[in-house]
């Protein structure tokens, strides 16, 4: 359905996490550098806990995560040391990783600030094993320019990455343990967030886009999957801001948020109807395994038959609401309990799991439940998992009579997005003692504002004006190879064949399709120049720039020459060319006749077949043209 963003008050604010491309990592002298787990010189086994902000308060995000009661398995390299381990005090701040984080600033036009104090922001998910991540304030108040007008950037910080998820203990590993890998842990990393200025699921991805492609314009971070991360603050007038994290490709960007209005506003509807029909959630938890002694589902049989439930009163059929495309409300509920380590089945989707409609009859009567009244089950035989599974599966059910709930969600590949914990508030942060401050003096600044590189929109906009790229081209090739086009375009295109525009698709178009067919070119072994060069000599036609390439993909040790030679593509001389171009004509004179000059199209195609790659498309098109031309005024003399 087609959405008014302005009047449902859409705000969306990004954060954007960028690795940062240095040598060392934030607070060590440790390379970053990933590694295999299979590589681990050894793990080990740590507990984290909530602590209290410096004013006494504990975070909301963090009580929830000490719920759980988890345990973390850190596995430890060569390339890793005790600063990871938290062992260690932390060194002092990268300076290479703050000169980047300045450029970044600078380039987006923000404030840098006069002192860097690394602060402590609690974090007790596992993913740093001190229970804290580190964190730097570089620089504030900027903007940048997008076709919806201006954005606001609120804050730039350095940050330590947090160390990755690599395992699972086992399948309820949210409530049992967790295994992290420490040679991410650490690396530096740029977040930058935005004034909540975006208007639409479009402006979002675009702002993303434009953000991107001036950190790329540094040539100073690291690039491929997992090394940047998009986070969202999404709100509507009538609901709540919601924060979406690990969004890793931008293409998700619009339908996360699309996916999100709507289930803010079907939450909205759910609130409503709740509270017509005076629905309340009990908070009496009733065992009914006796009910299941005999029963046929396995899920129920693989939990040692222990069945426990409690009743929603008034939530007949919200359960079985849809509000994400493909996900109900019911997996909202499923999302608090999985965090605990468990799943929930509920009387809106039964029978189904093997659960017979007599069991559901039978469950139904336990809480004299009507068809108005929802009853949710829990299969363990862990008691304690169950209550604070049921603890927040009743909470939730509470929060969906007040409307849309803060909390922080995980983006999911299919665009929808699940539940992580309670938004986090500001009793998270705290100062860092162990870390000097850094002072910005103007020096520093000035001496980074001389080395500013040209960015990716810039490039853009010089190529277009320099070599005539249209829009599109331009953008592609000042995103990606813009390094190695400008070199060839220097040393390759001397008029002829050659030209700006044949080397910008080559290095973007063609290796993309070529990637498509599965074919992967390594473009700093291949010798472009060469190719460029003999094109230009009339060694070959460029068309046979896609079989060069595979060639030469396929075989790591030959030369363009050999590829050439194999491919037997051996330019023809001139002559050669026109005869074939004038047997043609001549053989399909009555096509000729009846077409005109419109019959160069469908011959093009036919001289191809045999002269492809040996000739220059553009030199048989004229041959072509001019036999047509001849051979028509011959017939209009001939009448």
């Amino acid at each position: 359905m087609e959405m008014d963003w302005e009047e449902l008050g859409l705000k969306v604010g990004l954060e954007i996490h960028q690795q940062l491309d240095t040598r060392k990592k934030l607070f060590c002298g440790c390379p970053t550098v990933l590694c295999e787990k299979e590589d681990a010189v050894f793990k080990f086994k740590r507990y984290l806990r909530a602590a209290k902000s410096e004013l006494g308060e504990v975070d909301a995000a963090a009580i929830e995560e000490a719920k759980k009661r988890r345990a973390f398995v850190y596995y430890v390299y060569e390339s890793t040391c005790l600063v990871e381990s938290d062992e260690e005090p932390p060194g002092e701040l990268n300076d290479e990783a703050l000169d980047i984080a300045l450029e970044v600033a600078l380039l987006l036009h923000m404030k840098p600030v006069d002192e860097v104090h690394t602060m402590r922001k609690i974090v007790i998910d596992g993913s740093n094993t001190s229970g804290f991540q580190r964190t730097a304030l570089v620089a504030t108040d900027g903007w940048i320019e997008s076709d919806e007008g201006t954005v606001r950037i609120d804050t730039l910080c350095v940050e330590e990455e947090a160390a990755q998820r690599i395992g699972e203990h086992d399948q309820h590993s949210d409530a049992d343990m967790q295994e992290y890998s420490l040679d991410r842990l650490g690396i530096p990393l740029v977040e930058i967030t935005t004034s909540p200025d975006i208007k639409t699921p479009s402006h979002a991805r675009e702002v993303a886009e434009r953000i991107g492609m001036i950190l790329r314009s540094t040539g100073k971070v690291k690039r491929g999957i997992g090394t940047i991360r998009q986070d969202l603050n999404i709100s509507i007038s009538r609901g709540a801001r919601v924060e979406i994290k690990g969004v890793q490709e931008l293409r998700l960007i619009e339908r996360i948020v699309e996916n999100e209005v709507r289930r803010q506003l079907m939450l909205i509807e759910i609130s409503e109807e709740l509270r017509r029909r005076n629905a309340r959630v009990e908070r009496r938890i009733v065992e009914l395994s006796h009910i299941f002694r005999d029963t046929s589902s396995n899920v129920i049989k693989r939990a040692g038959g222990k069945v426990f439930g409690a009743c929603l009163r008034g939530f007949g059929g919200i359960l079985g609401i849809e509000i994400q495309p493909e996900r109900r409300f019911g997996a909202e509920l499923a999302d608090y309990a999985r965090r605990y380590g468990v799943g929930i089945m509920h009387t809106d989707e039964l029978p189904a799991y093997g659960i017979s409609a007599d069991e559901v009859r039978r469950v139904r009567e336990a809480f004299n439940a009507s068809e108005d009244d929802c009853v949710v089950l829990i299969a363990s035989d862990d008691i304690e998992r169950v209550e604070r599974a049921f603890d927040a599966v009743l909470n939730r059910a509470e929060l969906a009579m007040r409307g849309v709930p803060e909390e922080t969600r995980r983006a999911m590949p299919d665009g929808n997005t699940a539940y992580m914990r309670p938004l986090p508030g500001a009793a998270r942060m705290y100062p860092e003692t162990d870390v000097p401050p850094v002072s910005v003096d103007e020096e520093r600044i000035e001496r980074i504002l001389r080395s500013l590189p040209e960015t990716i929109e810039q490039k853009k906009e010089r190529y277009k004006r320099e070599y005539g790229l249209n829009e599109e081209l331009a953008r592609k090739i000042a995103a990606s190879s813009s390094d190695l086009f400008e070199k060839l375009v220097k040393s390759c295109c001397r008029g002829g064949a050659v030209t700006p525009k044949l080397i910008a698709r080559t290095l973007t178009d063609t290796l993309t399709e070529l990637a498509r067919e599965g074919v992967a070119v390594d473009a700093e072994r291949i010798d472009f120049e060469e190719i460029f060069r003999m094109i230009s000599e009339n060694a070959f036609g460029k068309e046979a720039i896609p079989d060069i390439l595979k060639f030469l993909s396929a075989h790591p040790d030959a030369g363009v020459d050999d590829a050439v030679n194999a491919l037997g593509l051996r330019a023809m001389r001139l002559e050669d060319v026109e005869r074939l171009v004038d047997e043609v004509v001549q053989s399909r004179i009555d096509f000729v006749r009846e077409r005109g000059m419109s019959a160069a199209g469908p011959l093009m195609g036919v001289i191809m077949k045999d002269v492809r790659g040996k000739v220059d498309g553009k030199l048989v098109s004229d041959i072509l043209r001019k036999k047509i031309a001849s051979a028509l005024v011959m017939e209009h003399d001939r009448r």
